[in-house]
């Protein structure tokens, strides 16, 4: 299959009508699979009514098809067809937090979606986007578009065109190329099925913004214990990862450079996940600066981007700091123990 790349400048208007996006509409129109920029991560998107576009999105990842998919939509009305109610609790934020980077799980009508989609479950997971593109192309093909994030399943997420062209390269119909991604890590899912919403996947949107709106939100305890079932599509297995291992360092930076230096001495190429604060503390083969600890949503921005440059540079092992596990750093602890395979170093 010959991938198209279609550039589309996020900052015209009348988007909707934009070739490539019409283009793309008709590929999805068609049962075809088309990445898309989002606010988070690039999606790989296709019809979420139909078995056979479902079906090729899992086929283009590699993606288990026990993992059910998160459905984009452009407007309100679309989440009423597709829902059996929404909830006070999830109507609050939808009025808070969409277009965002916010997925909310409810219970689903029977027969609109395909069960390939949800996974034969009886909940959907749904979220409006916040990118100009996406709502575009999400308009102009007129369905509810099953997207996981577009890259080869169990890699680092693409917030970039180039990382799903690197990734999915003839494997789907094309890329809707619309810069680089702003948020960096996925959507929060949030499960409001409940009297007491659960947050099933951290990300974008923090638990301390969710309880500024709703009250009490509790937190999935498949999220910090191993032994429990993770319920959030892409939460299932391990993820994020470089093709290197990776290793989560608790302790202080004199530690991890010790480590460093004792790989080293094997002959191994070592590669260090750092910020811009404490760079030139460490002397690795490959020392990466993944934004600023002062500011952790650009941690989060730039996670991804470091992981793949790893693996563009060829390092034997990663040692990376750790971040504080509140607010945002939540989700970025979350990926970056995906990515590690939960593999932490610490110090005595």
């Amino acid at each position: 299959m010959n991938t198209k790349v279609w550039k589309v400048d996020k900052c015209v208007d009348n988007l909707e009508s934009n070739p490539h996006v019409v283009d793309a509409a008709h590929f999805l129109r068609e049962n075809e699979v088309v990445a898309m920029p989002t606010e988070t991560v690039y999606g790989l998107a296709g019809n979420a009514k139909n078995d056979e576009a479902v079906r090729k999105i899992f086929e283009a990842k590699g993606r288990p098809s026990d993992n059910p998919l998160i459905i984009h939509i452009a407007e309100r009305s679309q989440l009423e067809q597709m829902v059996a109610e929404v909830p006070e609790k999830a109507d609050r934020l939808i009025e808070a937090f969409w277009p965002g980077p916010l997925t909310i799980v409810f219970r689903m009508k029977d027969g609109v979606l395909s069960k390939l989609a949800t996974a034969g479950l009886s909940t959907v997971a749904v979220r409006m986007p916040d990118h100009p593109v996406a709502l575009a192309l999400l308009r102009a093909c007129r369905l509810p578009i099953a997207a996981p994030s577009a890259n080869s399943s169990g890699k680092p997420s693409p917030t970039t065109a180039a990382h799903v062209v690197e990734d999915l390269n003839g494997k789907i119909a094309g890329v809707l190329d619309g810069g680089p991604t702003g948020v960096g890590v996925e959507s929060t899912v949030v499960d409001c099925t409940e009297d007491v919403p659960v947050i099933l996947r951290p990300g974008g949107i923090t638990r301390e913004q969710l309880e500024a709106v709703i009250g009490e939100v509790r937190i999935d305890p498949a999220l910090t214990n191993e032994a429990e079932q993770p319920k959030s599509p892409g939460m299932k297995y391990r993820h994020y990862a470089p093709n290197a291992p990776l290793y989560l360092v608790s302790g202080t930076r004199e530690f991890l450079q010790r480590l460093v230096k004792e790989k080293q001495k094997e002959g191994w190429r070592v590669g260090v996940l750092t910020t811009e604060e404490f760079a030139g503390e460490y002397e690795a083969d490959e020392v990466l600066i993944c934004g600023r600890r002062s500011e952790l949503e650009t941690v989060a921005s730039a996670l991804y981007d470091v992981l793949r440059r790893f693996n563009q540079l060829n390092v034997d092992i990663i040692f990376s700091e750790m971040f504080p596990n509140v607010g945002v750093g939540h989700a970025i602890m979350n990926r970056l123990e995906k990515a590690a395979g939960n593999k932490v170093i610490v110090e005595k």
